[in-house]
Protein backbone atom coordinates (compact mmCIF):
# COMPACT_ATOMS: atom_id res chain seq x y z
CA UNK A 1 0.00 0.00 0.00
CA UNK A 2 1.15 3.17 -1.01
CA UNK A 3 1.25 5.92 1.81
CA UNK A 4 1.72 6.03 5.77
CA UNK A 5 -0.35 2.65 7.13
CA UNK A 6 -0.60 1.68 10.77
CA UNK A 7 -1.51 -2.23 11.60
CA UNK A 8 -2.55 -3.41 14.78
CA UNK A 9 -2.66 -7.07 15.58
CA UNK A 10 0.25 -9.85 17.06
CA UNK A 11 3.08 -10.78 15.94
CA UNK A 12 5.30 -13.78 18.16
CA UNK A 13 1.76 -14.39 20.10
CA UNK A 14 1.80 -10.56 21.01
CA UNK A 15 -0.13 -7.99 21.24
CA UNK A 16 1.23 -5.48 18.30
CA UNK A 17 1.73 -1.97 16.34
CA UNK A 18 3.71 -1.70 13.11
CA UNK A 19 4.22 1.61 11.00
CA UNK A 20 4.65 1.15 7.63
CA UNK A 21 5.31 3.62 4.84
CA UNK A 22 4.76 2.90 1.46
CA UNK A 23 4.78 -0.59 1.78
CA UNK A 24 8.27 -0.89 4.06
CA UNK A 25 8.69 -1.29 7.64
CA UNK A 26 9.55 2.04 9.79
CA UNK A 27 8.59 1.46 13.41
CA UNK A 28 7.01 -1.18 15.40
CA UNK A 29 5.58 -1.56 19.07
CA UNK A 30 5.26 -5.26 20.48
CA UNK A 31 4.00 -5.64 23.84
CA UNK A 32 6.91 -7.71 26.17
CA UNK A 33 5.00 -9.25 28.53
CA UNK A 34 6.91 -11.83 30.33
CA UNK A 35 10.38 -10.77 28.88
CA UNK A 36 11.28 -8.11 31.71
CA UNK A 37 9.42 -7.51 34.95
CA UNK A 38 9.06 -3.71 34.07
CA UNK A 39 8.70 -1.68 30.37
CA UNK A 40 10.36 0.79 29.26
CA UNK A 41 8.07 3.91 29.72
CA UNK A 42 6.46 2.38 33.48
CA UNK A 43 6.64 4.79 36.31
CA UNK A 44 7.26 3.12 39.47
CA UNK A 45 8.33 3.83 43.11
CA UNK A 46 11.51 2.50 44.13
CA UNK A 47 14.45 2.56 47.10
CA UNK A 48 17.45 3.63 46.96
CA UNK A 49 19.54 0.43 47.97
CA UNK A 50 23.42 1.18 47.48
CA UNK A 51 25.47 4.51 46.24
CA UNK A 52 28.01 4.08 43.96
CA UNK A 53 30.69 6.43 43.69
CA UNK A 54 33.12 4.59 41.11
CA UNK A 55 29.81 4.90 38.72
CA UNK A 56 28.56 7.70 39.65
CA UNK A 57 24.84 6.59 40.47
CA UNK A 58 23.17 4.34 42.71
CA UNK A 59 21.31 1.12 42.34
CA UNK A 60 18.02 0.85 43.06
CA UNK A 61 15.26 -1.48 44.26
CA UNK A 62 12.40 -1.61 42.01
CA UNK A 63 9.04 -3.58 42.30
CA UNK A 64 9.20 -7.16 41.15
CA UNK A 65 12.43 -8.09 42.38
CA UNK A 66 14.46 -6.04 39.86
CA UNK A 67 17.15 -4.05 40.64
CA UNK A 68 17.65 -0.18 38.80
CA UNK A 69 20.25 2.22 38.02
CA UNK A 70 20.03 5.62 38.27
CA UNK A 71 22.56 7.85 36.97
CA UNK A 72 22.66 10.37 39.55
CA UNK A 73 23.40 10.06 43.17
CA UNK A 74 23.65 13.82 44.07
CA UNK A 75 21.03 14.20 47.44
CA UNK A 76 20.16 10.75 47.74
CA UNK A 77 20.91 8.35 50.87
CA UNK A 78 20.20 4.53 50.94
CA UNK A 79 16.61 4.00 52.10
CA UNK A 80 14.99 6.69 50.67
CA UNK A 81 11.87 6.51 48.14
CA UNK A 82 11.87 8.23 45.04
CA UNK A 83 9.61 8.06 41.78
CA UNK A 84 11.64 6.71 38.08
CA UNK A 85 10.74 6.10 34.92
CA UNK A 86 12.00 3.19 33.13
CA UNK A 87 14.03 4.72 30.29
CA UNK A 88 15.49 1.67 28.78
CA UNK A 89 15.72 -2.26 28.61
CA UNK A 90 18.76 -4.09 30.22
CA UNK A 91 20.57 -7.60 29.50
CA UNK A 92 19.78 -10.38 31.50
CA UNK A 93 21.59 -9.56 35.30
CA UNK A 94 21.80 -6.10 34.45
CA UNK A 95 20.48 -3.68 36.26
CA UNK A 96 17.11 -1.75 34.51
CA UNK A 97 18.37 2.10 33.53
CA UNK A 98 15.61 4.62 35.13
CA UNK A 99 15.34 8.43 35.35
CA UNK A 100 13.79 10.73 37.94
CA UNK A 101 12.27 13.01 34.59
CA UNK A 102 9.31 12.21 34.54
CA UNK A 103 6.96 12.23 31.19
CA UNK A 104 3.34 11.72 31.36
CA UNK A 105 2.34 11.46 27.55
CA UNK A 106 -1.13 11.74 25.81
CA UNK A 107 -1.48 12.40 21.84
CA UNK A 108 -1.49 16.10 22.00
CA UNK A 109 0.17 16.78 25.38
CA UNK A 110 3.36 15.75 27.84
CA UNK A 111 3.58 16.44 31.27
CA UNK A 112 6.86 16.65 33.09
CA UNK A 113 6.72 16.71 36.98
CA UNK A 114 9.79 18.74 38.02
CA UNK A 115 10.30 21.12 34.96
CA UNK A 116 8.37 23.80 34.91
CA UNK A 117 7.51 25.60 32.08
CA UNK A 118 5.03 25.27 28.97
CA UNK A 119 6.38 25.10 25.61
CA UNK A 120 5.26 23.92 22.31
CA UNK A 121 6.42 21.60 19.71
CA UNK A 122 8.71 23.11 16.95
CA UNK A 123 6.57 21.41 14.35
CA UNK A 124 3.83 23.78 14.87
CA UNK A 125 5.15 27.60 13.49
CA UNK A 126 2.13 29.76 13.61
CA UNK A 127 3.06 32.29 16.05
CA UNK A 128 -0.60 32.90 17.04
CA UNK A 129 -1.57 29.22 17.38
CA UNK A 130 1.72 28.98 19.14
CA UNK A 131 0.24 31.70 21.84
CA UNK A 132 -3.14 30.10 21.80
CA UNK A 133 -1.60 26.89 22.85
CA UNK A 134 0.67 28.30 25.40
CA UNK A 135 -2.46 30.37 27.04
CA UNK A 136 -4.35 27.36 27.26
CA UNK A 137 -1.75 25.57 28.81
CA UNK A 138 -0.76 28.63 31.78
CA UNK A 139 -4.70 29.05 32.12
CA UNK A 140 -4.52 25.24 33.75
CA UNK A 141 -1.83 25.73 35.51
CA UNK A 142 -3.52 29.11 37.41
CA UNK A 143 -3.62 28.19 41.37
CA UNK A 144 -0.80 24.94 41.48
CA UNK A 145 1.57 25.69 43.85
CA UNK A 146 4.16 22.96 42.11
CA UNK A 147 3.17 23.18 38.62
CA UNK A 148 4.21 20.86 35.89
CA UNK A 149 5.70 21.50 33.11
CA UNK A 150 3.53 20.78 29.50
CA UNK A 151 4.75 20.20 25.97
CA UNK A 152 2.37 20.20 23.09
CA UNK A 153 2.83 18.02 20.57
CA UNK A 154 2.77 18.86 17.16
CA UNK A 155 -0.66 16.85 16.14
CA UNK A 156 -2.27 19.47 18.79
CA UNK A 157 -2.12 21.73 15.73
CA UNK A 158 -4.90 20.33 13.84
CA UNK A 159 -7.21 19.27 17.01
CA UNK A 160 -10.10 21.50 18.35
CA UNK A 161 -9.74 22.96 21.73
CA UNK A 162 -11.57 21.78 23.65
CA UNK A 163 -10.02 18.21 22.84
CA UNK A 164 -6.89 19.34 23.65
CA UNK A 165 -7.93 20.32 26.77
CA UNK A 166 -9.96 17.56 28.13
CA UNK A 167 -6.90 15.36 27.56
CA UNK A 168 -4.45 17.62 29.25
CA UNK A 169 -6.54 18.00 32.18
CA UNK A 170 -6.83 14.39 32.32
CA UNK A 171 -3.08 13.85 32.27
CA UNK A 172 -2.66 16.32 34.68
CA UNK A 173 -4.35 14.78 36.99
CA UNK A 174 -3.04 11.78 36.25
CA UNK A 175 0.52 13.21 36.95
CA UNK A 176 -0.53 14.30 40.22
CA UNK A 177 -1.95 11.43 41.34
CA UNK A 178 1.17 9.24 40.65
CA UNK A 179 3.55 12.24 42.12
CA UNK A 180 1.88 12.10 45.36
CA UNK A 181 1.92 8.43 45.85
CA UNK A 182 5.64 8.57 46.58
CA UNK A 183 6.30 7.54 49.66
CA UNK A 184 6.27 3.21 50.51
CA UNK A 185 8.01 0.30 49.24
CA UNK A 186 8.81 -0.70 45.93
CA UNK A 187 6.17 -0.41 43.74
CA UNK A 188 4.49 -0.32 40.01
CA UNK A 189 2.38 3.17 39.63
CA UNK A 190 1.42 3.81 35.80
CA UNK A 191 2.53 0.96 33.38
CA UNK A 192 3.81 1.64 29.80
CA UNK A 193 0.37 1.88 27.81
CA UNK A 194 -0.57 -1.13 25.20
CA UNK A 195 1.29 -1.04 21.54
CA UNK A 196 -2.32 -0.08 20.14
CA UNK A 197 -2.52 3.21 22.52
CA UNK A 198 0.63 4.25 22.12
CA UNK A 199 0.63 3.71 18.80
CA UNK A 200 -2.27 6.62 18.42
CA UNK A 201 -0.10 8.26 20.51
CA UNK A 202 2.91 8.59 18.75
CA UNK A 203 2.28 8.19 15.17
CA UNK A 204 -0.57 10.17 14.52
CA UNK A 205 1.54 13.17 13.13
CA UNK A 206 1.14 13.24 10.34
CA UNK A 207 -2.08 11.18 10.31
CA UNK A 208 -2.18 7.63 8.70
CA UNK A 209 -3.62 6.83 5.33
CA UNK A 210 -4.85 3.61 6.50
CA UNK A 211 -5.23 1.65 9.89
CA UNK A 212 -5.53 -2.52 9.64
CA UNK A 213 -6.46 -3.97 12.81
CA UNK A 214 -7.90 -7.51 13.19
CA UNK A 215 -6.44 -11.18 13.94
CA UNK A 216 -4.68 -11.77 10.20
CA UNK A 217 -4.01 -7.62 9.64
CA UNK A 218 -0.25 -8.96 10.01
CA UNK A 219 -0.11 -11.16 7.17
CA UNK A 220 -2.48 -9.44 5.15
CA UNK A 221 -0.53 -6.12 4.94
CA UNK A 222 2.86 -7.78 4.49
CA UNK A 223 3.84 -6.19 7.81
CA UNK A 224 4.53 -9.91 9.86
CA UNK A 225 7.00 -10.74 7.23
CA UNK A 226 8.48 -7.25 7.53
CA UNK A 227 9.08 -7.84 11.47
CA UNK A 228 10.25 -11.80 10.77
CA UNK A 229 12.78 -9.99 7.98
CA UNK A 230 14.45 -8.46 11.21
CA UNK A 231 15.60 -11.38 12.84
CA UNK A 232 17.75 -12.15 9.86
CA UNK A 233 21.09 -10.44 10.31
CA UNK A 234 21.62 -10.04 6.55
CA UNK A 235 20.90 -6.88 5.20
CA UNK A 236 20.47 -5.87 1.32
CA UNK A 237 21.98 -2.83 -0.06
CA UNK A 238 21.39 -3.36 -3.95
CA UNK A 239 23.50 -4.26 -6.36
CA UNK A 240 24.59 -7.07 -4.50
CA UNK A 241 25.84 -5.57 -1.52
CA UNK A 242 24.83 -6.34 2.08
CA UNK A 243 25.31 -5.96 5.28
CA UNK A 244 25.76 -8.36 8.81
CA UNK A 245 24.05 -6.91 12.02
CA UNK A 246 24.94 -9.12 14.89
CA UNK A 247 24.78 -8.77 18.50
CA UNK A 248 27.12 -9.81 20.68
CA UNK A 249 26.72 -9.24 24.51
CA UNK A 250 29.78 -6.03 24.52
CA UNK A 251 28.45 -4.71 21.39
CA UNK A 252 26.65 -4.51 18.35
CA UNK A 253 28.91 -5.57 15.26
CA UNK A 254 28.35 -4.36 11.74
CA UNK A 255 29.85 -5.66 8.51
CA UNK A 256 29.39 -4.20 4.89
CA UNK A 257 30.30 -6.05 2.05
CA UNK A 258 30.23 -5.10 -1.06
CA UNK A 259 29.39 -8.23 -3.15
CA UNK A 260 30.76 -9.33 -6.40
CA UNK A 261 30.68 -5.60 -7.57
CA UNK A 262 34.85 -5.07 -7.24
CA UNK A 263 34.27 -1.19 -9.32
CA UNK A 264 36.43 1.70 -7.40
CA UNK A 265 33.20 3.24 -6.04
CA UNK A 266 31.85 0.15 -5.04
CA UNK A 267 32.83 0.03 -1.16
CA UNK A 268 31.43 4.03 -1.01
CA UNK A 269 27.93 2.93 -2.77
CA UNK A 270 27.24 0.02 -0.58
CA UNK A 271 28.32 2.02 2.55
CA UNK A 272 26.14 5.12 2.04
CA UNK A 273 23.19 2.09 1.72
CA UNK A 274 23.97 1.08 5.14
CA UNK A 275 24.66 4.58 6.49
CA UNK A 276 21.06 5.84 5.16
CA UNK A 277 19.59 2.88 6.75
CA UNK A 278 21.20 1.87 9.99
CA UNK A 279 18.84 4.30 11.96
CA UNK A 280 15.96 2.18 11.33
CA UNK A 281 17.72 -1.06 11.32
CA UNK A 282 18.68 -0.35 15.03
CA UNK A 283 15.22 0.48 16.11
CA UNK A 284 13.65 -2.02 14.55
CA UNK A 285 15.92 -4.45 15.76
CA UNK A 286 15.84 -2.95 19.38
CA UNK A 287 19.70 -2.59 19.11
CA UNK A 288 21.55 0.02 21.16
CA UNK A 289 24.82 0.49 23.87
CA UNK A 290 28.32 0.06 21.83
CA UNK A 291 27.87 -0.65 18.37
CA UNK A 292 31.11 -0.90 15.79
CA UNK A 293 30.94 -0.77 11.59
CA UNK A 294 33.46 -2.55 9.98
CA UNK A 295 32.27 -0.59 6.80
CA UNK A 296 33.60 -2.05 2.96
CA UNK A 297 37.13 -0.58 1.75
CA UNK A 298 36.59 2.79 0.59
CA UNK A 299 39.03 6.03 0.32
CA UNK A 300 40.05 7.67 3.35
CA UNK A 301 39.54 10.99 1.29
CA UNK A 302 35.28 9.58 1.41
CA UNK A 303 35.06 9.28 5.35
CA UNK A 304 33.60 12.85 5.36
CA UNK A 305 31.07 12.52 3.20
CA UNK A 306 29.99 9.45 4.69
CA UNK A 307 29.70 10.90 8.56
CA UNK A 308 27.95 13.46 7.05
CA UNK A 309 25.31 10.97 5.55
CA UNK A 310 25.61 9.09 9.31
CA UNK A 311 24.73 12.32 10.83
CA UNK A 312 21.37 13.36 8.17
CA UNK A 313 20.27 9.62 9.05
CA UNK A 314 20.36 9.69 12.74
CA UNK A 315 19.16 13.73 13.21
CA UNK A 316 15.45 12.35 13.51
CA UNK A 317 16.10 9.87 15.81
CA UNK A 318 14.30 10.29 18.81
CA UNK A 319 17.02 8.06 20.49
CA UNK A 320 19.91 9.60 21.81
CA UNK A 321 23.09 8.92 19.27
CA UNK A 322 26.01 9.62 19.85
CA UNK A 323 28.50 9.10 16.27
CA UNK A 324 32.23 8.80 17.74
CA UNK A 325 34.72 8.68 15.34
CA UNK A 326 36.42 6.08 13.27
CA UNK A 327 39.11 3.77 14.98
CA UNK A 328 42.87 3.50 14.52
CA UNK A 329 41.58 0.19 12.76
CA UNK A 330 39.36 2.11 10.51
CA UNK A 331 36.27 0.82 12.26
CA UNK A 332 33.50 3.93 13.29
CA UNK A 333 31.79 3.99 16.63
CA UNK A 334 28.61 4.56 17.05
CA UNK A 335 26.63 4.66 21.11
CA UNK A 336 23.06 4.69 21.16
CA UNK A 337 20.97 5.12 24.06
CA UNK A 338 18.90 1.15 24.65
CA UNK A 339 15.81 2.42 24.48
CA UNK A 340 13.83 -0.82 23.81
CA UNK A 341 13.99 -4.30 24.04
CA UNK A 342 15.64 -6.33 21.35
CA UNK A 343 13.69 -7.84 18.71
CA UNK A 344 15.42 -11.09 18.95
CA UNK A 345 14.81 -11.71 22.88
CA UNK A 346 10.81 -10.83 22.44
CA UNK A 347 10.85 -13.35 19.11
CA UNK A 348 13.04 -15.98 21.79
CA UNK A 349 10.31 -15.64 24.57
CA UNK A 350 7.82 -17.08 21.55
CA UNK A 351 9.77 -20.17 21.44
CA UNK A 352 10.44 -21.20 25.19
CA UNK A 353 6.23 -20.87 25.94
Amino acid sequence: MKGRQIVLGQVFGRNAAVLMQDGRLEDMIIDPQGVTPLVPGAICRAKVDRLVKGQGGVFLRLPEGARGFLRDRSGLREGQSLLVQISGSAEDGKAIPVSTRLNFRGRHVIVTPGAPGVNVSRRIRDSGLRDDLIGLGESLLAGRTDPPGIVFRSVAATAQDDEIAAELAQVLELAQAVTNDSEGPPELLLDAPEPAEQAWQDWADPAPDGIEDGPDAFEATGAEAAVLQMLSPRVDLGSGAWAEIEALRALVAIDVNTGGDHSPAAGLKANIALARDLPRQLRLRGLGGQIVVDFAPMPKRDRGTLEQLLRAAFRSESAETVLISWTAMGLYEINRKRDRIPLTRLARAEDKA
